[in-house]
């Protein structure tokens, strides 16, 4: 189970290495809980665009929808943390 666990965070890991800075600041917003619309609004960028970049997310991350990409951000942000180091 370890492994399984080992290899699905080096995926994401790699997978957030090619994001774009856009995709990443997205990213940021979809782990702190924000509506489309309001990741928008605070990158000053249209709905469809957050939209766009939210299904590029899930390509490069494999995953198959937002809670998935969530849940990947969290996996990032706790291997990124110094505290986890």
């Amino acid at each position: 189970m370890l492994s399984s666990t080992n290899s699905a965070t080096e995926a994401v890991a790699m997978g957030v290495a090619g994001l774009t800075p856009t995709q990443m600041k997205v990213l940021r917003g979809v782990h702190s809980g924000l509506l489309n619309k309001q990741i928008a609004f605070d990158l000053g960028i249209a709905e469809a665009t957050v939209k766009a970049h939210m299904t590029a997310l899930m390509r490069k991350l494999n995953v198959r929808n937002r809670t998935q990409v969530a849940i990947a951000a969290q996996s990032f942000a706790a291997q990124s943390s110094p505290s986890s180091r």
